[in-house]
């Protein structure tokens, strides 16, 4: 992507954070000065584009995926997260600016955003491209849902539930029958997510593969798997446990039965994030994970 190509640009912001929405009507004006339109996507939770102090235009999901050549996501890792699951199939460059409290994918701080898009409109940049996995949850051969995830895939019990039993195919051949609390099938990306407080490995984000997690498990000899990313995962719930949850990216929740069916594969669409010059992902793990401290 060159610079004549970024016509418009998307913004997403972090909801009821008062300092992102002023960082967005900055950023409004830098761009128009720049003949460059900016347009902005309402967050699901909040319902509105932000606090009426500037003039963001606001469109619908459709319209924003079509229309966004650079996507600029002011929040944390949970805002980007979410616009991972927004942006569909389009293949966009995604800039994150650090207003939360990790910044895993938000690398980039707020003093480095306006030399970070000169960089981008002049061609100037390294695309970090992160894989994605796409879910579909069966019940009797009927498709209950799909979504796209990021970090993660889990199904975990509730509190008072007791351990679940659940079958892993790989490819159509039996893995394991896991016994534990719940599974987790992360990506690269999620792998220092809940897979990494449930005991799972450190991935490099650009490692082709997957990491099959048990929470919790009822053996103790049942330990993370990790297998190519180009299998197709399938997740059995054996028996009927009240409380049983499907969660995709920890955002958005599924209620599981017996039987119930969940098919995992590597999604076609990789999510882009432009990579900070001055950092590599060991400064992001020895910082976040304070290592050697």
């Amino acid at each position: 992507m060159t610079a004549k190509q970024i016509k418009t640009v998307g913004v997403i912001v972090k909801p009821n954070h008062a300092e992102a929405w002023a960082t967005a009507c900055e950023l409004a004006e830098w761009l128009e000065k720049r003949g460059i339109s900016l347009i902005g996507k309402p967050h699901t939770d909040s319902g509105r584009i932000g606090p009426a102090i500037c003039d963001i235009d606001t469109v619908d999901t459709e319209q924003f995926n079509a229309e966004a050549d650079l996507i600029v996501v002011l929040g944390g890792d949970g805002t980007m997260i979410s616009t991972a699951r927004l942006i569909a199939d389009h293949e966009v460059l995604v800039l994150g600016i650090n207003y939360g409290s990790l910044g895993y994918l938000t690398e980039f701080r707020i003093e480095e955003m306006f030399p970070a898009l000169e960089a981008i409109f002049e061609g100037r940049y390294e695309i970090d491209r992160r894989v994605m996995l796409h879910a579909d949850h069966w019940r009797d051969g009927e498709l209950l849902a799909k979504g796209r995830v990021l970090n993660d895939v889990v199904i975990n019990k509730s509190a008072l539930a007791r351990i679940i039993e659940i079958d892993v195919n790989l490819n159509g051949l039996f893995v394991n029958s896991f016994r534990a609390d719940g599974l987790i099938v992360s990506s690269p990306t999620g792998s220092t997510a809940y897979n990494l407080s449930a005991g799972g490995p450190i991935v490099y984000p650009s490692m082709n593969a997957v990491v099959l997690t048990p929470i919790c498990p009822f053996t103790l000899t049942n330990r993370p798997i990790v297998v190519p990313d180009t299998a197709q995962i399938e997740l059995i719930l054996k028996d009927e446990n009240e409380g049983v949850v499907l969660t995709l990216d920890g955002q958005t929740g599924y209620q599981m039965k017996a039987q119930d069916k969940v098919v995992i594969r590597k999604s076609r669409t990789t999510f882009n994030l432009v990579q900070p010059p001055n950092r590599n992902y060991f400064d992001v793990l020895r910082n976040k994970l304070k290592w050697g401290r």
